[in-house]
C-alpha cells in the first residue's frame, strides 16, 4: 500500500496536479493517525480488559439482545482476556468493560472506516470528473460563431425570451414551496443543462474578468473540484465524534442504525435541492430587475443564496454525508 501511494504521488507530481498531491498527503496522514490509534489499542488492550464494572451496568445499552447463555454464564467467559497466562477474571458481580474480542472488532471497525471513507471520496471525485467531461463540448462551443452571436453585447432581448429564464422562471417559481418541490425533482434529471453552464460561465467572466477574455471555465471548475477533494478526504475530530455517537447510541430496540443510515440520503437530497433552487432564484432575480437585457443574461451569485450565507457549509455537509455512509 505504501508503494502504491508513493508511485501515485510521483504520478501526480509529474502531471503537476498539486491539489490531488496534497489530497494524497492528507490520506497518508489520516492513515498514520489510524495506525497510531491501532497501536494504542494494542498496547492498552490488556489494561482496558482489566477495567471491571458492575454486571448490571454491562447489561444496559447493548447493541444486541442479551442471550440467556451470556446472562447466566459463569463469569461472562466471553469477556475474559483469554491470552492472559494468569487467566485474569473480575471479582464476583463485576465484568470487564470491553473484552479482548471487542477490542479486536474495534480494530476492524477503525480500519474499514478509513478504507471505505477514502474509497467513497475517490468515487465521488471520479463521478465529479465524469460530470465535467460532459461540459467539455459546451466549453468548445463558446469559441463558435453561434455562441458569439447569441452573446453579442449589442443585441437586446426581453428577459423572458432567454433560454435560461424560460427554463427556470415560470408560474411555479413565484411560490417558494413550488420552487423547492420542482428543484427537488429536477436534480434527478439533467441537473446542469447547457444553458445553465453557459449562463453561469458568462456571469463568472463578467464578474471576475474583462469582457472578451478567453477563459476555460471547465478547467477552473475541474481545479476547484480537486481543491475540494482535499477537504472531503480528511477525517476531522467532529466526524470522529459522530462515529462515536453512532456506536454509543446503537442500542437494541432503538433502531438507531436505520435512522442514522437515512441521514446521508437526506443531506445529499437537501443539497441537490438547494443548488437547483439557487439557479432558479438567479433566473427569477433577472426577471425582477430587468425587462430587457443586452447580450446574455448576467447572473449574480451571492453568499445569501446559501444556508446562513455560508457556501462552504455545502462542502462540509457533503463531507459529513460521505463519512456517515461509511459508518
Amino acid at each position: 500500500l505504501e508503494g502504491i501511494l508513493h508511485h501515485l504521488g510521483q504520478w501526480f507530481s509529474k502531471r503537476k496536479k498539486k491539489a490531488l498531491f496534497d489530497a494524497l498527503e492528507k490520506v497518508k496522514s489520516e492513515l498514520m493517525t489510524l495506525g497510531f490509534i491501532s497501536l494504542l489499542l494494542t498496547v492498552t488492550a490488556r489494561y482496558i480488559s482489566r477495567i471491571c464494572i458492575p454486571a448490571g451496568a454491562a447489561h444496559t445499552m447493548l447493541p444486541c439482545k442479551l442471550s440467556r447463555s451470556s446472562e447466566h454464564g459463569e463469569g461472562h467467559g466471553r469477556r475474559h482476556l483469554s491470552e492472559e497466562p494468569a487467566n485474569f477474571s473480575c471479582p464476583k458481580g463485576m465484568v470487564s468493560l470491553v473484552s479482548t474480542d471487542g477490542l479486536h472488532q474495534l480494530h476492524i471497525f477503525v480500519f474499514f472506516l478509513a478504507v471505505f471513507h477514502v474509497t467513497f471520496s475517490a468515487i465521488t471525485m471520479s463521478l465529479g470528473r465524469a460530470k465535467t467531461r460532459i461540459w467539455k463540448e459546451w466549453e468548445k462551443d463558446t469559441s463558435s460563431i453561434t455562441y458569439e452571436f447569441s452573446a453579442d453585447p449589442s443585441k437586446f432581448r426581453l428577459t423572458h425570451q432567454t433560454s435560461f429564464v424560460r427554463q427556470h422562471a415560470s408560474c411555479w417559481s413565484k411560490s417558494t414551496i413550488m420552487l423547492y418541490v420542482v428543484s427537488f425533482f429536477r436534480q434527478f434529471f439533467r441537473s446542469v443543462r447547457r444553458t445553465d453552464y453557459l449562463t453561469l460561465r458568462h456571469g463568472f467572466i463578467a464578474a471576475h474578468l474583462s469582457p472578451g477574455t478567453r477563459f476555460n471555465f471547465r478547467k477552473y471548475i475541474k481545479r476547484s473540484l480537486q481543491d475540494d477533494f482535499k477537504t472531503v478526504v480528511g477525517i476531522s475530530p467532529p466526524l470522529w465524534a459522530s462515529a462515536l455517537a453512532v456506536m454509543l447510541f446503537n442500542v437494541h430496540g432503538w433502531h438507531n442504525l436505520f435512522w442514522f443510515s437515512t441521514i446521508p440520503l437526506v443531506v445529499i437530497l437537501a443539497i441537490g435541492t438547494k443548488l437547483q433552487a439557487i439557479i432558479a432564484r438567479m433566473a427569477v432575480e433577472i426577471t425582477e430587475k430587468h425587462t430587457v437585457i443586452q447580450g446574455m443574461p448576467v447572473v449574480k451569485l451571492s453568499d445569501e443564496h446559501f444556508w446562513f450565507g455560508k457556501p462552504h457549509m455545502v462542502l462540509h455537509l457533503i463531507h459529513f454525508a460521505l463519512f456517515q455512509e461509511c459508518i
